[in-house]
């Protein structure tokens, strides 16, 4: 199995490191080939030059039923090249398992000898893993679609839920445009200007940005103080930028990537998910969310569609509408029954669905039939 270091940040590390800890199974002896790690251009060549040199003697040491790779798109796809190449050529069958989110910039608007490229190493690959309806659907325009998968990420379950405040928001992931981090200072603003209205109909024309920064509070008040945490890696000063330009600085907070027992208490503190994404597949954070009863609020692209139903499981609405986005945050802070009620009803949805162990069953069916075949 091709994977990423253990400590890169990202959903691939994340689903990877879910096999390592609780296992795939009895049935299967598994190698792990550590590819790629955080770090510089120099580090990232040096972990993937060692990789192929371990990958190629592993090949020449045993006689492995299958390879699985974990890829995306983009400098992933390059990276993944060698050893889709070693295995093909020794006859070894293929998993790709795809993670990728940005497929229109990696094949649609490729060149020509680009897509020949991209077809033939995909030709090489007995199966094709997907996240999603959506996601099977895109990659057939590369490989027929007999030969794509479809394996959703899981969510390790957690004991309990959170009990964190209504008015704690998360947000975990990468921070950038493609997570649409740059339009969450604006769906809190358009919130918090609300908050106000209801408070108070003719605060709204005398609040300045400076007269929320100054008191430290939200403009609905102390009792609808507004916390936000963003917690990720990435690009934040636009988002920096925004946030001071609307006055919310006091409100905002960066504590960098988190992981392990810092990410479980963000969790557990929060009562709110925000993830106004503009592309995804199966995104692990949204899953995670909704395992700790949190209430999301998110977008319908790639496969949050499947998780959350408007109303039921959660919100959903398009990418970049913040105007709606803030309306439904409004809403939801005052009415504290709905939000519990709601990501309840997403905590059980999860555990139904999207355990580990379901995710082991439907990546075990891919095994055998790679194998059964070989």
């Amino acid at each position: 199995m091709v994977v990423p270091d253990r400590m890169v940040m990202g959903g691939i590390a994340s689903v990877v490191n879910g096999y390592r800890e609780y296992g795939i199974g009895d049935e299967y002896e598994i190698t792990y080939v550590e590819s790629y790690v955080n770090g510089s251009k120099f580090d990232k060549l040096k972990i993937a030059l060692k990789a192929y040199r371990k990958f190629r003697k592993a090949l020449k040491a045993s006689d492995y039923d299958l390879v699985h790779i974990h890829s995306s798109f983009g400098p992933s796809f390059y990276r993944k090249m060698p050893f889709i190449n070693m295995a093909y050529k020794r006859n070894i069958p293929i998993v790709n398992h795809i993670h990728g989110a940005e497929f229109e910039n990696f094949y649609p608007q490729a060149s020509n000898s680009k897509k020949k490229l991209i077809r033939k190493i995909y030709g090489k690959c007995r199966r094709i893993v997907v996240l999603s309806d959506e996601w099977k659907e895109k990659i057939s325009e590369i490989v027929p679609k007999d030969r794509i998968d479809i394996v959703e990420n899981y969510c390790i379950i957690p004991e309990g839920e959170s009990e964190g405040n209504g008015k704690k928001i998360l947000f975990l992931g990468e921070i950038g445009q493609r997570k649409g981090c740059y339009d969450i200072p604006d769906i809190i603003r358009r919130t918090e200007d609300t908050l106000s209205e209801d408070r108070n109909p003719e605060d709204k024309e005398n609040r300045t940005s400076v007269d929320a920064e100054d008191n430290g509070l939200s403009a609905g008040g102390e009792d609808n103080k507004l916390t936000v945490v963003l917690g990720g890696n990435g690009d934040t000063a636009p988002v920096s930028l925004k946030i001071e330009e609307f006055g919310l600085k006091s409100s905002f907070e960066f504590p960098g990537w988190v992981r392990g027992s810092d990410k479980e208490k963000l969790l557990r503190d929060s009562g709110i998910f925000l993830f106004p994404s503009y592309n995804e597949g199966m995104p692990m954070s949204v899953l995670e969310a909704m395992a700790y009863g949190l209430l999301v609020i998110t977008t319908n692209v790639g496969g949050i569609p499947k998780l959350i139903s408007h109303g039921e499981t959660g919100f959903i609405f398009e990418p970049g509408n913040t105007k709606a986005m803030a309306e439904c945050l409004s809403k939801l802070l005052n009415d504290e029954e709905l939000r519990r009620r709601i990501g309840q009803q997403a905590r059980e949805f999860v555990i139904k669905n999207y355990s580990f162990e379901k995710h082991l069953e439907k990546l075990k069916a891919v095994y055998s039939k790679v194998i059964s075949k070989k």
